[in-house]
């Protein structure tokens, strides 16, 4: 039973106000924090509708009275946030708060229950499943990490915002080294690259540098083959091109600043497909504007015939089920990327992640560019059989959830 609920401000990684909180029940106390991105979708829950100190008030006001005394039940209590909030995109409570809340209360519900958290979202999630069920025996999670970038994450970079490596090894714990491994070896070529030159982090904590997309993917390339080689399994090489950030919507084209380029839909195509082919990428996040499903069609269909690469929705699916069984439909995409404050509950988070595994897609559940040090994120990949956890390579808030899958991993 739920016994109390504490609510606080607390700052991100990028020093941005956020919100945390504390589920109380007789066997403890239960926490979690939201985190916020940079680069969002236009369809993602409103984060927070007003401060955060008012949405605490608000929550304070409206919510908690009618939470205490409930059990400590996450879909029950998702429920009754989404019925005191009233709208789709939460513009009332706000996504963070209920998400903190929500992530809080399954955490309590789990220690109740007296199984992990992974156990306890894995059991809900093959409730919402129609066609299969998802067994967890081993943990087949590989860490996707982003090494180099720009975009909105960081101010003179490259035009594409991330280059993210993932490592193939045998246990959760050689792929996050391995990719640790890399991310020291762009440094290097980075240096070697701009002798003198000071070489800055974006949020996420990829290196920055004034390169060109095709030096970044140059760069990230070479390490990974370097320490492939060293290690002795592949790293793949992989991209979240967040094209709605370069997308001008007056134009209708993708316009790439560093190199002058300016792209139509099938030109953007035929680049996407060009550096699958070339690079050999595994996955590609976002490469065209959010809300161009069928461009998303066409790119799919013509990425299948080249390489196993997945076409990851982000901004065009948000983790919300209406936008996902809309490219369902149409075949757009064949991989979403999972961020639970982007739809505001751990149901609707599951609900997503079960439409797109009863439909082929897969989930790659991820981190946001203003993370803490919450490390829910990487149960619920484990939970899901996520082929790779989002969540960076270095910084003490992307570690947090490299560090529990490692935990996870030990246990199984």
């Amino acid at each position: 039973m739920i016994k109390g609920i504490i609510l606080r401000k607390i700052s991100d990684s990028r020093g941005n106000e956020t919100i945390e909180s504390d589920v109380i029940t007789r066997k403890g106390i239960s926490r979690a924090a939201a985190p916020s991105g940079a680069s969002t979708g236009e369809a993602e829950a409103v984060a927070f509708p007003k401060s955060v100190d008012e949405c605490i008030n608000v929550l304070k006001k409206d919510v908690i009275p009618k939470l205490v005394g409930k059990e400590a039940d996450f879909i029950e209590v998702d429920s009754m946030l989404r019925e005191i909030d009233g709208t789709d995109d939460l513009s009332n409570i706000g996504g963070n708060p209920a998400v903190s809340v929500s992530m809080a209360v399954a955490k309590a519900q789990a220690i109740e229950e007296d199984i992990p958290l992974w156990r306890l979202l894995n059991k809900s999630l093959n409730k919402f499943l129609k066609t299969k069920k998802v067994e967890v025996d081993s943990v087949v999670t590989r860490p996707l990490g982003n090494v180099l970038g720009g975009g909105a994450h960081a101010v003179g970079g490259t035009d594409i915002q991330e280059f993210l490596v993932c490592a193939q090894g045998e246990t959760a714990a050689d792929s996050i080294f391995a990719n640790a491994y890399v991310h020291k070896n762009v440094r290097d070529r980075l240096k070697k690259k701009f002798p003198g030159s000071a070489i800055g982090k974006g949020d996420e904590g990829g290196w920055v540098a004034h390169v060109t997309d095709e030096e970044a993917l140059d760069i990230v390339s070479l390490a990974c083959g370097e320490v492939s080689e060293e290690i002795g399994f592949e790293i793949r090489v992989n991209l979240d091109m967040a094209a709605s950030e370069i997308y001008n919507k007056d134009s209708g084209y993708y316009e790439y600043k560093n190199t002058g380029d300016k792209l139509d839909t099938d030109a953007q195509i035929d680049f996407v497909l060009e550096l699958i082919k070339e690079y050999n990428l595994y996955f590609v996040e976002d490469p065209l504007h959010q809300n161009d499903f069928e461009g998303f069609a066409k790119l799919t269909k013509k990425a299948k015939k080249l390489k196993d690469c997945l076409i990851c929705g982000d901004d065009l699916f948000v983790t919300n089920e209406k936008r996902l069984e809309k490219g369902i439909g149409i075949k757009a995409a064949n991989s979403i990327l999972i961020k639970p404050n982007q739809i505001g509950t751990m149901t609707d988070t599951l609900k997503t992640a079960a439409l797109a595994i009863d439909n082929n897609y897969a989930p790659v559940v991820s981190h946001r560019s203003g993370e803490t040090t919450d490390e829910t994120i990487a149960h619920l990949a484990v939970a899901s059989c996520s082929p790779m956890l989002k969540t960076g390579v270095m910084g003490g808030e992307r570690i947090a959830k490299l560090n529990e899958l490692i935990r996870i991993e030990e246990t199984l």
